[in-house]
């Protein structure tokens, strides 16, 4: 297994080629994704990053991040999705995406990692806490009609 990424980079998406291999395994986290999903994650990889776990052509896992300065956490790094293809959790994809986030962050500077996870995602809390997450605070969201 290796870590590949894809960015946004002089006005194309580096690493593209890896794009439709991940969308499969993408909307197991996220099933809403536009039927355009090339054309969505590069509006996304504008802003952000993705780093990819692959084995040979396979996408095993995705996580999608981004930092900026704040003033609670300085430099916060947040990941934006981290998923594992279901038939691959608990061999240590989402492991190694963990550790890849993490030394991309300390080498920014960060002070750490944050997500956001569903409450109803009791599997995904189980790995997080093994990982080292803690419960920091509430995300609280109001919906517009």
């Amino acid at each position: 297994m290796k870590i590949v990424e894809a960015a946004f980079e002089n006005g194309r998406i580096a690493g593209s080629e890896w794009l439709t291999r991940a969308e499969r395994v993408h909307r197991q986290l996220r099933p809403q994704l536009p039927a355009d999903y090339v054309g969505k994650m590069g509006r996304v990889l504008a802003g952000a990053r993705m780093a990819l776990a692959v084995e040979g052509d396979e996408v095993l896992g995705l996580a999608v991040y981004r930092w900026h300065e704040n003033t609670f956490d300085s430099l916060k790094f947040y990941v934006d999705d981290l998923v594992t293809d279901e038939s691959r959790r608990s061999r240590g994809v989402g492991h190694a995406l963990i550790a890849h986030l993490e030394n991309i962050a300390r080498g920014l500077g960060a002070g750490g990692l944050v997500l956001d996870s569903g409450t109803q995602r009791t599997q995904a809390h189980k790995f997080y806490f093994r990982e080292g997450f803690v419960i920091t605070s509430f995300t609280f969201k109001k919906s517009f009609p």
